[in-house]
Parts: structure tokens; C-alpha cells; sequence
């Protein structure tokens, strides 16, 4: 991750100027240049990926993953840009910058988010999920195959976990898997997965 620009800009001029090519966010008025995944990232972001379109279209669920959409706080400006963002499309009819800016800023619209931590770890477990709170996103899951957030997120000694995040009466509460441990979904409860499954995702020929 790098800051591409050190003007403070609004999200507005941020969704004007964002390019169709590279992956940027918008940091407290901050442009910041996402940095090239690793392949293992990418192989576990895919396997997800389609883990959950499964999923959701065997539930006849109206939910979609987009490629490139922002969600934006509501008192900052800030735009995230997911590894994994699942949409209620029913929703989106309600979303205000959603056709001319493919934005999200409402909880209602975003069943799920899921972040792939890469070496800024800190953005995922600190900001973004106070972030995601405050918008009321049901469920947040991180994604931390290389175990390297901090310990006072993942535990002494630190070891590749998956924190999911459950919003309950307006906050989060976080539950956290490991090696073999089925994942529990709230969003999709008979989703049948082990942390073990997600990691060797990219080992998987």
C-alpha cells in the first residue's frame, strides 16, 4: 500500500478521478494506491469467490459480488475498496451513489465484506472495522492466512486465523478460527468450510 497523492481531497473529486485500471481507496481524504496482491491472496480471494456465488445461488438469493465498488463511511472521506463484496442487489435501488458512482454507503446493501490481509494489516483490523460498524454491516470476515496482524487481534503466538466479525445491537462481536475449525456464517449458516480449505487455496492445483 502506498499513498499515491498527499493533497486532502474529498470523495467526491476521490470517485471522479479514480482510473478504471490499478486499485486506490481513499483514506481521510487520502488517495491511497493498493498494492499488487500476492498470488496465495489472489488464489484464496478466487476460491472464496466462488464459494459463495454457490452458495447464494443455490439459496436463490438476491446477492451479487462487483468488481470494483466502494463503500463509504458516512462521516469521513473514505472509500474502501473490498477484496470481497457481497451486494443485496433489492437494495441498491435505495443507494444515492450507486448508478453514477458504484458506491455503497448503506449497511442494508452489503450482507458481507470479506478483507484479505496483506502487509497493511492494521487498516483491516482497526479502521475498517470500525468503519464497517458504524455503517452496520451484518458481518465482516478478515482473512489473515500469513497470521499477520497483531497479537492483540489473533492471539500469543500469532498464527493464521479467520476473525469474523457479527454485528449485534449495533457492534461488533468477533469470533475466530483456526486449522481445521468449520467456518460459522451468520449470512450463510450451511456454508461448509474449514479455515484449512481457505488457506491451501492457493496450493491447490
Amino acid at each position: 500500500m502506498t499513498q499515491a497523492a498527499s493533497k486532502v481531497i474529498t470523495f467526491e473529486e476521490f470517485a471522479n478521478w479514480k482510473p478504471d485500471k490499478g486499485r486506490y481507496e481513499l483514506h481521510n481524504g487520502v488517495i491511497v494506491e493498493m498494492s499488487q496482491p500476492l498470488g496465495d491472496h489472489e488464489e484464496i480471494v478466487g476460491f472464496l469467490v466462488e464459494k459463495l456465488v454457490t452458495e447464494y445461488t443455490r439459496l436463490n438469493l438476491p446477492y451479487r459480488i462487483p468488481k470494483a465498488a466502494l463503500v463509504k463511511p458516512p462521516e469521513s472521506e473514505t472509500g474502501y475498496s473490498p477484496d470481497i463484496l457481497l451486494l443485496n442487489r433489492l437494495n441498491l435501488i435505495t443507494e444515492p451513489r450507486w448508478k453514477n458512482q458504484s458506491t455503497v454507503i448503506y449497511g442494508e446493501s452489503i450482507p458481507l465484506i470479506i478483507e484479505v490481509v496483506s502487509t497493511n494489516w492494521r487498516d483491516d483490523y482497526l479502521d475498517k472495522a470500525g468503519d464497517y460498524e458504524e455503517i452496520g454491516i451484518p458481518e465482516y470476515w478478515i482473512v489473515d492466512y500469513l497470521g499477520l496482524g497483531g497479537r492483540r487481534f489473533i492471539g500469543n503466538p500469532k498464527q493464521p486465523t479467520i476473525s469474523i466479525y457479527q454485528l449485534v445491537e449495533s457492534e461488533y462481536q468477533v469470533s475466530q478460527f483456526r486449522k481445521g475449525d468449520r467456518i460459522i456464517s451468520p449470512t450463510f449458516p450451511e456454508l461448509n468450510l474449514t479455515v484449512q480449505e481457505i488457506f491451501e487455496a492457493g496450493l491447490q492445483s
